[in-house]
Formats: structure tokens, C-alpha cells, sequence
């Protein structure tokens, strides 16, 4: 088995694994592994912007007051005022690096998403700001001569040594075999989960990998009940969710029913502004009442060249599947869409594990809360991307003595199977964990979760194998913690449980082969 050793690695080529690999790189050498293309994942799908407070009339005191009026009380204080006074510097670096967001007449043209006060949302190429950053980012990394790059490159498990991480075995899926790439730190940012769901805006790569590679090494998860559905994604029967921009709602587009009556002003004072949990809770209370799997998004009352300038990707799309976004009522519906809890980490980025590290979507940072704000996601990759590599090269070599653990074998005649498993717990989550839950259902679903489990060989021996055992044990992880908070908070609906409570202020960590702990909020 070949054996490659780098000063760090960094698993996952979204833009927090893009950020930590290029701050790393100022320090020693630097492996990334992707399991797909370098430029596949959620951060290069992401249409809306990046929030920062840059404009004279904002304040980084505006947007941390937004962050946590939307994370309904579990934001980590320390951890969003960092994430809002940094972010504004990392943008500023991304900026003097060359990177090129949107102007007119000389200003950057800022955007209003939900839950924001001011308009501060940087945007690039109109709606398609995360490929404009992830291609940018990308391009300064490739720059870097001791970044070495592994596509189609799975990990299938930390290495464990003395309790410390100590780098990764990976199976390469061009020549099938297995490697281990050992290093004085390891990076986690692989990104989301809600692939996992029947309905999601997500990428064919964002099944939780991170999340079940760290909870299988031992390291702390928090708040994985929190889900956070996208409100506006193009409901066609049997397709996949198309994301429509919440940017689109900042410009002024309405939501209607189904009998073409706007809702939202009689609900939050934002109206198709208010955070996103209010947002899809209510179009969801929308469907049931009226019985339709799907309510409308309107434009027709906006500047046409107006909203195909600005929204050209969405618009095109949309010209595809044959509806024209300026003159017709486009269906929507709510979509799983981002993982708001993950592996815990510290403000550096650092888990429990020494040697091991998350930032973005992976990790729970504290910044979210309970609901993350429009636009934020792609500041935390760059804030805490770069912290977690200034951290991770503090650390001293390793000599790790670690024996090879038994190769995997990744036989394509197991994948048909895989793929049915996964449909199926698909269909279960979207079901009876998706936007409102209740005790009967997780229950349920915790039975027939455990139940596929048990079936899955005792030992595993094939990718596909792993990748099932992965998924149910995620799943599982989601829905245990989603029976264990007894209220309705953020991205997290109870039906039987339908207020926030004040004992519930707090962050429910999981860990392999321990109970469940409670963890105040920070005061």
C-alpha cells in the first residue's frame, strides 16, 4: 500500500477545504483529497453571495445582531464576532488576491437576503458567486507548488494512533487501490448532508462522509437535528430540486399560495424576508392546508431586464424546464439544503481529537445557532478554513507507527444495492425527519434505521459497503438527537413540541459509545 506523507491534509475542495489548503501552503506541504472533481461541492452551487459588512451605513455589530436573531438562541457569541470582524478582512484579502466581485459605477452592488438589516450580500457573476469564488480559490491553489491534488479520492478512515490523528487511509477510484497519506494534521471539510434526503439542493457528493468518518475516530458531534430547508426550489414532479436564490426575495419577488394569495406579510414583519426557518415552516403549513405540493414564486410585478441581468444562471435554467422567471409562476417548494450542526469544534477549528480539525458545513463552529443566516456560509469557510490551517500548523511532526489497516475493496457490483439502500433511507428521512417532526415518527425511523444496520456485514470489507453503513449511521445520529429535543427551535419543528423552551438553550453533543450530554450555551 503506498504511504505519502505531507505536512497537512485537507479532505474535501469546497471553499473551506480550498481556504484552510491555501493558508496551509504558507506553512509546509499540503495534500487535498476530493472524492469527485476538485470543483464539485455545495460551496460552487451556492447562488446567492457572501455576506460581509463592508458598505459605510453597515457594521459588523449589524450583521453578528442578524447572525444571532436568527440562530433563535444557540449562537456561540465569541464564535459569530469572529466570524463577522474576520470575515470582512477575509473578503478584503480575497478581493486584493484579485478575486472579482460585482460593481457598478465604481461600488459593489450588495444584496438583501432574509433576516439581514442592510444590504450586504457580495455577489459575482450575478447568481453564481460560489463558482465565481470556488474557481477563483481553486485557481490560487493550483498556483501553490507544495499543494499536491488526489481526485477521485475517497477516505475511508482516520488514522488513529496514541489517541491522535494521524492522517487517512483513501481508496483511489481510478486504480482502486488503497493508500494512507499520513500528516501532523488533518483537515475535515467535506461539506454537508443533505443529500440524504429525497429532496435536497445538494450535490451528489454531500452525504456526511466528515461526519461519520470523525464520529467513527471519536470525535464530538453537535446539534445534528438541525436541518435547514431552503424555502424556494423548483418543485417538478420526479426531479431533482433546482435551487432558486433567496437573493430572488431580496429583490422583491412574492411567495403566493396556491389559490395565488401572498402569506408571508401576515407571518413575520420581513414578509418573503424573515429567516429561512420561518420561511419554509410557513410555505410547509401553505402545502397542507391547501393540499398542494408546492406554492409560487412571483416576479411578474419586477423590472424583466432587471432580473435577467442580475439573475442570468437562474434564468437561463429556468428557460430549460420551460418557464420563463419574469412572467410566469414558478413552483417551489422547500428542499433539505444545509447542515446547520456537525463535528464540534473549537474556535480554531480543532475537534476533541488532537491532530484533527473541521471547518465549514462540517463543522459546528457555533456560529449557526439553531438557523443559519442567508449568505453566511461562505464567510465561515473562509474564516475558519484559515484558522484551522494557522492552528494545524502549530502542531509538531509525527511518527506515526501505524500498521496498514486492511484495504477496501470497491466492486461496481455492489453499487446497484447501495444506491437502493440510499433511496430508500432517502424516502424515510424526507418523510419523517424532514421540515416538521414528532416523537411517533423519529421513533420509527430510529427502528428501521437500526434495522438496515443490523443487516450491513458485521465486518466491512467494500466501499459500498462502508458508504451504507455510513448513511444509516448519520441518519441515525439526526434523528436520535431530533427525539431528544422536546421544542420547536430554528431548523428544528416539532409537532408534538411546538414552542422553543428555555431547558432546551442548550447544545446536545453525541459521541461513539457514549450518552448523549447537554452543553449550555455560553454565556
Amino acid at each position: 500500500m503506498q504511504v505519502l506523507n505531507f505536512d497537512t491534509i485537507v479532505i474535501g475542495s469546497g471553499l473551506a477545504g480550498l481556504a484552510a489548503a491555501y493558508h496551509a501552503s504558507k506553512h509546509g506541504t499540503v495534500a487535498i483529497l476530493s472524492k469527485s472533481q476538485l470543483d464539485t461541492s455545495n460551496s460552487y452551487y451556492a447562488q446567492g453571495g457572501i455576506a460581509g459588512a463592508i458598505a459605510e451605513e453597515d457594521s459588523p455589530e449589524l450583521h453578528y445582531h442578524d447572525t444571532v436573531v436568527a440562530g433563535r438562541g444557540l449562537c456561540e457569541k465569541e464564535a459569530v464576532q469572529l466570524l463577522v470582524n474576520e470575515g470582512r478582512d477575509r473578503i478584503l484579502e480575497l478581493i486584493e488576491l484579485g478575486m472579482q466581485f460585482d460593481k457598478k459605477d465604481g461600488d459593489y452592488v450588495l444584496g438583501l437576503e432574509g433576516g439581514h438589516s442592510k444590504r450586504r450580500i457580495l455577489h459575482a457573476g450575478g447568481d453564481a458567486t460560489g463558482k465565481a469564488l470556488t474557481c477563483f480559490l481553486l485557481q490560487v491553489v493550483q498556483e501553490q507548488p507544495n499543494i499536491t491534488s488526489f481526485e477521485y479520492t475517497a477516505v475511508t478512515r482516520l488514522l488513529m494512533e496514541d489517541g491522535q490523528c494521524t492522517g487517512v487511509q483513501a481508496i483511489d477510484f481510478i486504480t482502486g487501490k488503497s493508500m494512507l497519506v499520513t500528516a501532523k494534521a488533518s483537515i475535515l471539510a467535506t461539506g454537508g448532508l443533505s443529500r440524504l434526503f429525497s429532496r435536497t439542493t445538494n450535490p451528489h457528493t454531500a452525504t456526511g462522509d466528515g461526519i461519520a468518518l470523525a464520529y467513527e475516530a471519536g470525535a464530538e458531534l453537535a446539534d445534528m437535528e438541525f436541518i435547514q430547508f431552503h424555502p424556494s426550489a423548483l418543485y417538478l414532479k420526479d426531479k431533482d430540486a433546482f435551487l432558486i436564490s433567496e437573493a430572488v426575495r431580496g429583490e422583491g419577488a412574492w411567495l403566493l399560495n396556491a389559490n395565488g394569495e401572498r402569506f408571508m406579510k401576515e407571518v413575520h414583519p420581513l414578509a418573503e424576508l424573515a429567516p429561512r426557518d420561518i420561511v419554509a415552516f410557513s410555505i410547509y403549513r401553505q402545502m397542507q392546508k391547501l393540499k398542494s405540493p408546492h406554492i409560487y414564486l412571483s416576479l411578474k410585478h419586477l423590472n424583466p431586464e432587471k432580473i435577467k441581468t442580475r439573475f442570468s444562471t437562474i434564468y437561463n435554467k429556468l428557460k430549460e424546464y420551460g418557464y420563463d422567471m419574469t412572467s410566469d409562476l414558478l413552483p417551489i417548494a422547500p428542499a433539505a439544503h444545509y447542515m446547520v450542526g456537525g463535528i464540534r469544534t473549537d474556535l480554531n477549528g480543532e475537534t476533541n481529537i488532537p491532530g484533527l480539525f473541521a471547518c465549514g458545513e462540517v463543522a459546528s463552529t457555533g456560529v449557526m445557532g439553531a438557523n443559519r443566516l442567508a449568505s453566511n456560509s461562505l464567510l465561515e469557510c473562509l474564516v475558519f478554513g484559515k484558522r484551522a490551517s494557522e492552528q494545524a500548523a502549530k502542531r509538531n511532526p509525527l511518527s506515526p507507527k501505524q500498521t496498514a489497516p486492511a484495504a477496501l475493496s470497491n466492486d461496481p457490483r455492489n453499487e446497484e444495492a447501495f444506491l437502493l439502500l440510499k433511496n430508500k433511507v432517502a424516502d424515510l428521512m424526507s418523510e419523517k425527519v424532514g421540515i416538521v417532526r414528532n416523537g411517533k415518527q423519529l421513533e420509527e425511523t430510529i427502528i428501521q434505521l437500526e434495522a438496515m444496520l443490523k443487516q450491513l456485514p458485521a465486518e466491512i470489507t467494500d466501499y459500498n459497503e462502508l458508504k451504507a453503513k455510513q448513511i444509516i449511521q448519520i441518519c441515525l445520529l439526526i434523528s436520535r438527537s431530533a427525539l431528544l429535543r422536546e421544542e420547536s427551535r430554528g431548523g428544528h419543528i416539532r409537532e408534538d413540541f411546538q414552542h422553543e423552551s428555555p431547558d432546551f438553550r442548550l447544545h446536545i453533543i453525541q459521541q461513539k459509545n457514549k450518552e448523549p450530554l447537554f452543553i449550555p450555551i455560553q454565556k
